[in-house]
């Protein structure tokens, strides 16, 4: 009994004190400074949403095959509040996507088109953190974004007729997302889930009327990426 005693006092004593190291605050003065900087990188699924208007093309059906790309960028931080932060994350969002224009019969390089954007993403961001708990703080971001598109081939004379599916170059865009601050022994890791949205319409029709790109009313980048900050 003893023995079982004083084994049981052993593993509460270890219990205890895992529990108080779990209550020391790592990096408690992180979030006083007015402004800090830090990096971030990312993987994104974009895609595109894509809306018909009446045209000479009857039942027009344009599939999106997405891949998986990445996004890498620079992060300036300003504190207005203990609880609201005001974000600046400059940086480069790229992937690749498929158009399958199934109302289009023929080979390949007839009913598909495969679209690569590169963009400058210059996103300006609010974010709503709640009070620390303990080595964690919850948080909400939502903002708008410029992001010019470096693959557009907006300028490019060649259009559908000469297989170029073009899109615009410059764009508008809005983002939100969920995440949590998690302070470390020498940084702040801060992992979230984002959804980016088009505001604008990113065809480029064709010089003259086609059966890729008339039946297009709206085509915008839909997508969420994983954005892993470190600050």
């Amino acid at each position: 009994m003893l023995k079982r005693l004083l084994l049981f006092g052993i593993f509460a004593a270890s219990i205890s004190a895992q529990a108080q190291r779990e209550k020391i605050l790592k990096l408690p003065s992180f979030d006083k400074p007015l402004f800090h900087y830090g990096f971030y990188l990312g993987a994104n699924n974009n895609s595109y949403k894509i809306g018909y208007k009446p045209s000479s093309i009857s039942d027009p059906e344009i599939e999106v095959e997405s891949s998986i790309g990445f996004n890498v960028g620079l992060i300036a931080d300003l504190r207005l509040h203990n609880n609201i932060n005001l974000r600046f994350e400059p940086g480069l969002m790229s992937n690749t996507k498929t158009l399958r224009f199934n109302h289009i019969p023929g080979p390949e390089n007839i009913n598909t088109r495969e679209v690569g954007a590169t963009y400058l993403h210059l996103p300006l961001l609010l974010k709503f953190s709640t009070n620390r708990l303990n080595n964690m703080r919850p948080y909400v971001i939502g903002g708008v974004s410029y992001d010019h598109n470096f693959s557009s081939n907006e300028r490019n004379n060649d259009d559908n007729y000469a297989g170029e599916f073009r899109t615009t170059t410059n764009n508008f865009m809005y983002e939100v997302g969920i995440g949590v601050d998690f302070y470390l022994s020498y940084f702040k890791f801060s992992p979230s889930i984002r959804g980016v949205f088009a505001i604008n319409n990113e065809v480029k029709y064709d010089n003259k009327a086609s059966q890729w790109t008339d039946p297009i009313n709206y085509l915008g980048t839909r997508g969420v990426f994983l954005h892993l900050a470190f600050e």
